[in-house]
């Protein structure tokens, strides 16, 4: 009976020429429209350094604009209702030295390093895999941008900075300050 069905089924095979072997140049479709940026995770990387292009965007005097909101696991807005102690104060980030002793309302913050490590923790090539890693929603995080999670060590003990301060490059074009569940847009005020 299984042989029958084999041989009936082999018997209706219809020979055609398969579209994506052929030679011929292919029409131009909707596919060049679909966005490169689909995957649909981060990358983590084992801590590399910064590209040329985000160190230059990076490294400057930033001043905390404005308090974009809060992390969806954590609503800290008893202590940052209108981000109060943080807007205006300033973070200094160079290649031989960085200070968040800017950050002038809250004591553990008060930081500095000489010639510290900067390194790239994660890449997120668009907004899905960066709230899916980080449960962070950033307002006006556009579906394709790619966001860098950038870590700051001290080089004598490669041990990050003690203190619960991370930061997102975005497109190498805008600064997000977390401070422990809250998120801060920053403004470069020197290189």
């Amino acid at each position: 009976m299984i042989m029958l069905m084999l041989a009936s089924a082999c018997g209706n095979v219809e020979m055609t020429s398969n579209p994506n072997t052929s030679s011929e140049p292919k029409p131009e479709t909707d596919e060049s429209i679909i966005p490169k940026n689909t995957s649909e995770y981060c990358l983590n990387a084992e801590n590399i350094n910064l590209d040329s292009e985000t160190e230059k965007y990076f490294y400057g005097t930033w001043k905390v604009e404005k308090l974009l909101g809060f992390a969806n696991s954590y609503n800290d807005a008893s202590e940052y209702p209108t981000g109060q102690k943080f807007i205006g104060d300033e973070i200094i980030i160079k290649k031989d030295f960085f200070s968040s002793k800017g950050l002038k309302n809250y004591k553990k913050y008060q930081h500095e390093l000489k010639n510290p490590l900067y390194e790239i923790t994660a890449t997120c090539y668009n907004s899905d895999s960066f709230y899916r890693l980080y449960k962070i929603d950033i307002p006006d995080l556009n579906e394709n941008d790619v966001v860098k999670a950038i870590d700051i060590s001290d080089p004598s003990t490669k041990m990050s900075i003690p203190v619960s301060v991370s930061f997102f490059v975005v497109n190498n074009d805008r600064l997000i300050l977390l401070s422990e569940a809250t998120i801060f847009e920053l403004k470069k005020i020197t290189d």
